[in-house]
């Protein structure tokens, strides 16, 4: 097996006449992982998982997938990649059997291989005996296997899961994080969902995109805490969060209340000094290691650049040289 990722995304831009969705967006997925791609609604995901799956054009930028370039080969890149958009391209008429068979030879799937390739998706999705069940009568959470059926019948090395738990109920959802958890011992997963537990309890890695850019790439700890490179800051006066964040290895602040504030850095120990010598200027109180949640850590990176001083917080006034005041 290659030592090279399975899926590379280099430079990746994206215009909607003015509006610029996607910015220089780069990442990597190696074979066998399942990777979770987070961000708030507005921020380019779906525009950006959309254009790897093939059925967007990017503005500029390449996507390859086993060394395959994605614009100048299309075909066989995207023989390579199974995708289930937030709302399942379903035929509700059909039986599973019809659909599953359906999307199979559209991805190229004939003759003899075709039962085989429909009975091994359906096995995997949990579908073995509802071949014949005619898919508008089947619950949400079986029309979603239905889903992440034809995503892989053609058996893809990449799979792009677009909100797979997306109107769930509570079991219907553990059901489907098992059904990843099996897909990724074989094949890569690209994993989108804002339920941060799902990350948590599946992915290998985060990636975060906010305001059309990656914020945050990280592997993701088993207990899903990030202890080394976050502290809780507490001050007697406002804290500047925007001199803060343009401070070199800051990646972000979030206030948690008044007068506290979680600092996301890159943990040099010449960003902690700068840090706590902003911090003292404020009148530090406290400045601790935090372990920071997955949900902190989000919170962190897509609100904390705009996160400033509430408009009844006196004013403040900052010299980032020595005897800084605010």
């Amino acid at each position: 097996m290659s030592d090279s990722p399975l899926l590379q995304v280099r430079d990746l831009e994206r215009y909607y006449g003015n509006l610029h969705a996607v910015r220089g967006v780069s990442f990597d997925v190696s074979r066998g992982e399942i990777l979770g791609f987070l961000g708030p609604n507005g921020a380019g995901k779906s525009t950006t998982m959309q254009i790897l799956a093939g059925v967007l054009s990017a503005s500029k930028g390449e996507v390859s997938v086993d060394g395959i370039n994605l614009a100048s080969d299309a075909g066989a890149a995207k023989a390579r990649i199974g995708y289930l958009p937030e709302r399942p391209p379903l035929y509700a008429d059909m039986s599973v059997d019809e659909f599953l068979r359906f999307a199979a030879r559209l991805r190229g799937v004939e003759g003899s291989q075709l039962s085989d390739s429909v009975a091994n998706a359906k096995e995997r999705c949990g579908l073995a005996t509802f071949g014949r069940r005619i898919i508008k009568n089947l619950s949400k959470g079986y029309q979603q296997r239905v889903g992440i059926a034809q995503a892989i019948v053609h058996r893809p090395d990449l799979i792009i899961l677009d909100e797979p738990s997306s109107g769930l109920d509570p079991n219907q959802i553990r059901e489907i994080r098992a059904l990843i958890r099996d897909l990724g011992e074989g094949q890569s997963v690209l994993l989108s969902t804002h339920i941060l537990a799902e990350v948590q309890t599946l992915c290998d890695r985060v990636v975060i995109i906010n305001q059309g850019q990656i914020v945050h790439d990280e592997m993701v700890s088993p207990d899903g805490r990030d202890d080394a490179r976050t502290h809780t800051v507490r001050v007697r006066q406002p804290f500047p969060t925007d001199i803060a964040v343009a401070l070199e290895g800051v990646e972000a602040v979030s206030a948690q209340n008044d007068l506290t504030y979680l600092v996301r850095h890159d943990g040099r120990t010449s960003t902690t000094d700068a840090l706590v010598k902003l911090s003292v200027s404020c009148g530090l109180v406290e400045f601790v290691p935090s372990a920071s949640s997955l949900e902190d850590l989000f919170v962190a990176l897509t609100l904390g650049k705009t996160d400033h001083a509430k408009p009844d917080d006196a004013p403040y006034q900052v010299n980032r040289g020595d005897g800084a005041t605010c």
